[in-house]
């Protein structure tokens, strides 16, 4: 099946654009530029009061730059691309920094505990057997009732063993016993152009760079 993960040195691709662990990797990130976007709107009395509203949405965004490398190893990424037409087609990125919880000894199938409010920002949540969620960690919700739920989210407060606090707030409903990821996060992100572009220098070295943002279904 075709993957729709971003190829990098772990998540790898064959020729028929599969997820393959034989297949080829795709390079590792130089460098990371990571913003985290809200739409909110500030204005002011004219004593100079402010009032604040968040009347959007949210959306996390990043920079992905490579060190210069080969045509092999470049053309399961820009391949993968170009097979995404530009902004046309989202897919999902795991991030190196994020793909494993800050406590390594986090362990166990971890579920919502209760069904959770859009809006909602404290998730308390069953089924840890070892370690806990560290401030930093990110998360995906995988809701059986809801396909379409794939924000990542990040752990922002530790109130107890059984309960994270997390940012944004749910974007959408999730119902009880829903299961947390905490490890190989998933983004899922468009280009933020729908120019595909290189460099190719003097040594036969390709050099790139990917800007995406997050996008919800």
């Amino acid at each position: 099946m075709p993957t729709d993960i971003l190829p990098d040195p772990v998540n790898k691709i064959n020729a028929a654009g599969d997820a393959d662990a034989s297949g080829k990797a795709g390079p590792g990130f130089a460098k990371i530029k990571f913003r985290s976007s809200y739409q909110t709107q500030v204005s002011r009395t004219v004593s100079g009061r402010g009032v604040a509203a968040s009347p959007g949405f949210h959306m996390w965004e990043f920079d992905i730059n490579y060190n210069p490398i080969t045509r092999e190893e470049f053309e399961p990424v820009g391949a993968f691309l170009e097979d995404r037409n530009g902004r046309l087609k989202p897919f999902f990125v795991i991030l190196p920094q994020y793909s494993l919880p800050r406590d390594n000894t986090l362990a166990g199938t971890i579920n919502t505990s209760g069904a959770l409010a859009e809006g909602s920002t404290l998730v308390t949540h069953t089924g840890r057997t070892a370690g806990n969620f560290s401030v930093g960690d990110f998360i995906n919700f995988v809701d059986p009732s809801d396909s379409f739920h794939l924000k990542a989210y990040k752990v922002v407060a530790v109130p107890s063993t059984t309960t994270i606090k997390i940012s944004p707030p749910l974007a959408r409903f999730t119902t009880s016993g829903s299961n947390i990821r905490y490890t190989n996060t998933k983004f899922r992100v468009v280009q933020k152009s729908d120019v595909i572009e290189y460099d190719l220098d003097t040594d036969n070295l390709y050099q790139f760079s990917l800007s995406l943002e997050e996008i919800q279904p």
